[in-house]
């Protein structure tokens, strides 16, 4: 289709208009602009000219004069010289109702309406029949929204009828792609054995989820609006009971799991460390063989720990590395942004496209889909929401220039509470704003000449820890990056460590990180100077109990 468009009448505000476009050319039309302030005769010589299958104007000025300027164009139009072309309109809400009333239009956009609705119009769905049924597999999904990542936010109020009445306004909203269920503490540990549940701390951390139908009517509230893919937290002991509950309840759109978290290293479960990564391998496995996609949430929990670049990084590997050798087709892989507090923009992006990567560099003949996830951290929101929202923002911009498939927006007001429902939808739009001004294209921040020497730096040392991690393998014949044994020596020996891990009774919570320059790096606990990785892991050495690492 030939689309031809332009601001009209006295208007030079052209973004919406070529927002349109945009979209327009990403479903295969042919597009021509003709600027702004176009005259309604100018605009009628270019339809005689051209020749288009459909006219696309926008007006953002005052009510009174678009009364008058689109009378006219009512009136230029009308005759049976312009029988059977498609007129388009963009403007303010008040200019658009204006719009409507002329009766000239197939369409009718006021810049409330989501992209999916747009992309309807322009693939030919007559306008107020019902949408597309959205696909519900992630990867269908991400084709089906594609050039528009999908959009994801996690939900969990502390009671399951706040759950359920609040996700069906969610899906009614059409603002979310992916609806995570966040049950709380109680039933991640305890689901399946709940006389080990504490008392007094129901709803805590999420939803108090604690049967198989409360689940189900979350679907089912679900089957409205754009009817969301919707997924759940894995749990933190009996994982591969989990995972069958949720396949069959929820038709859990993927598997996040970790590798060696949930477990005795952080708390938020009993399981001993060598034990939680043997069973969380087997919940990957599982997965895998049933073509379920897979997310293995490792790097960001060694980050949220201030465990540094370095070991966030090589982290990210590991766990991508664990997913492929389990047979995972779709990988599913998060970039946890301002992650932790102080982390400059450019030195963010900096770690996650070496991340990127080294994690890319697994898909050696395709067998290894790689999907980009990004989103803001957590801790890096102000308690403050006009503050938070604009942190929301610029977050997700910056991390737009990862080309993600799912953006996973974390609610503005989290740094004080619990998203609620309207919260979610609130911060789902501020996060489509973004995303739609960054798909008009910004600057390419990957080429920035120091963005791309700390990139370089942090692969280099990231691949030097692995290397290390492998020497832990001593004699045994297995693979070293999956065997649990060397996975959970790495923590005990301190090549995998956090600041916050002090105490730990598995991890050494040695290591000292600071903010350097915009970079999270290991530093020299007293002097504060930054330390290589040979530095780092060469200080670990310190008994024949320990690694001989001196040479490297």
């Amino acid at each position: 289709m030939k689309i031809l468009a332009a601001a009209i009448g006295d208007c030079v505000h052209v973004a919406g208009v070529q927002a349109f476009l945009d979209l327009a050319r990403s479903a295969g039309h042919e597009t021509i602009f003709l600027g702004p302030a176009v005259t309604v005769p100018r605009l009628v010589a270019a339809i005689r000219e051209h020749h288009p299958d459909a006219v696309a104007v926008s007006y953002r000025l005052g009510v009174d004069g678009a009364e008058h300027l689109l009378s006219e164009l009512k009136a230029a139009v009308s005759s049976k010289e312009f029988r059977g072309l498609r007129l388009y309109f963009g403007g303010t809400p008040p200019v658009a109702q204006i719009a409507v009333k002329t009766g000239i239009f197939a369409a009718v956009f006021d810049g409330t309406q989501p992209t999916e609705s747009i992309l309807s119009v322009l693939k030919d769905v007559p306008p107020g029949s019902p949408l597309p049924t959205p696909v519900q597999d992630l990867v269908g999904r991400i084709a089906q929204s594609a050039p528009f990542p999908l959009i994801r936010h996690h939900f969990g109020p502390p009671t399951v009828d706040q759950t359920i009445a609040g996700a069906k306004k969610i899906a009614e909203s059409r603002l979310v792609d992916i609806l995570s269920i966040a049950p709380d503490q109680n039933a991640q540990e305890s689901f399946f054995s709940p006389e080990d549940m504490a008392k007094g701390l129901s709803g805590s951390g999420g939803a108090p989820i604690r049967t198989r139908d409360q689940l189900s009517a979350i679907y089912q509230a679900t089957r409205a609006g754009n009817m969301p893919l919707l997924r759940c937290y894995s749990g933190t002991r009996d994982l591969l009971k989990w995972a069958e509950m949720l396949k069959e309840t929820i038709n859990n759109a993927w598997c996040a799991v970790p590798l060696t978290w949930y477990s005795e290293l952080d708390g938020r479960s009993k399981r001993p460390l060598r034990e939680a990564i043997q069973e969380n391998q087997a919940a990957i496995k599982w997965h895998a063989n049933r073509g379920i996609p897979v997310e293995v949430t490792e790097s960001h929990q060694w980050a949220l720990r201030r465990s540094g670049d370095v070991i966030e990084t090589a982290a990210a590997y590991l766990a991508a590395y664990n997913a492929k050798a389990l047979g995972v087709k779709h990988y599913v892989c998060q970039f946890m942004f301002d992650t932790p507090r102080g982390v400059s923009p450019a030195m963010d992006l900096a770690k996650m496209l070496a991340k990127l990567e080294l994690v890319e560099s697994l898909n050696g003949k395709g067998e290894f889909n790689v999907i980009r996830m990004v989103r803001s951290g957590i801790a890096s929101f102000s308690p403050n929401p006009r503050i938070a929202k604009g942190q929301l923002a610029a977050s997700i911009f910056n991390a737009m220039a990862l080309k993600p498939h799912i953006v996973h927006v974390v609610g503005f007001s989290e740094g004080d509470h619990a998203a609620t429902a309207e919260e979610v939808i609130e911060s789902c739009e501020i996060a489509r704003g973004a995303i739609s001004a960054a798909l008009l294209g910004i600057a390419s921040y990957a080429d920035d000449k120091r963005v791309q020497e700390a990139k370089n730096s942090i692969q280099a040392e990231a691949r030097l820890l692995i290397e290390s991690i492998k020497r832990l393998k001593r004699g045994r014949q297995e693979d070293p990056l999956t065997s649990p044994y060397v996975l959970d020596e790495a923590v005990r020996e301190g090549l995998l460590d956090a600041p916050d891990l002090a105490g730990s009774r598995v991890a050494r919570g040695k290591i000292s990180t600071a903010i350097v320059n915009g970079r999270c790096l290991a530093v020299n606990p007293g002097s504060c100077r930054a330390l290589l990785e040979s530095e780092r892991i060469r200080e670990l050495a310190v008994s024949e109990d320990d690694l001989d690492l001196a040479e490297i």
